[in-house]
């Protein structure tokens, strides 16, 4: 090769025009630049009424602060609609110890979703997602089952995330 630096300038700019990347490792299709993430409505009997804003909040951090989309307020707006209910909400023994207590709880919130392109009539997918997160019931026992819920609410939207993506 007499000048590799020609080369590699070639090189460059031919792959860049040909590749889609994101500083995420996301790659999102030029046409896509809004999303909309309605509140997942609660039919999960847990009790605890911030539980769809605290999804909603572990949603918009992937798809919005992660990525180059805007969150809209309107599915009409949207190019991208991802939409879902909480279906499941379970605080249980884990673990049992030696004094036959539970030593760990485990809390289980189950979603099922929703993702779709807006000018489509049909979803991408739509299934089922689960979380889990176990905590220490003997010390501050809400606190640790409202961090263990967060913590499951985390799981679930990366999941979400990762289908999501996995489809550009």
């Amino acid at each position: 090769m007499r000048y590799p630096a020609l080369w590699l300038a070639v090189l460059v700019l031919v792959a860049g025009g040909c590749l889609r990347y994101g500083f995420t490792g996301v790659s999102i299709p030029a046409d896509v630049r809004t999303i909309y993430i309605p509140f997942f409505q609660d039919r999960s009997g847990s009790g605890l009424a911030d539980l769809p804003d605290r999804l909603n909040r572990a949603l918009v951090d992937r798809f919005v602060n992660q990525t180059r989309l805007q969150l809209v307020s309107d599915a009409s707006l949207a190019d991208i609609v991802l939409d879902g209910t909480i279906t499941g909400y379970g605080s249980r023994p884990f673990s049992i110890g030696g004094n036959e207590e539970a030593a760990l709880n485990r809390v289980t919130i189950s979603v099922r979703a929703s993702f779709k392109y807006a000018r489509e009539a049909n979803a991408l997918w739509d299934k089922g997602f689960t979380g889990t997160a176990e905590y220490d019931p003997s010390q501050d026992p809400i606190t640790r089952e409202q961090e263990a819920a967060d913590l499951a609410l985390e799981r679930i939207a990366q999941n979400l995330f990762t289908d999501s993506v996995g489809r550009w």
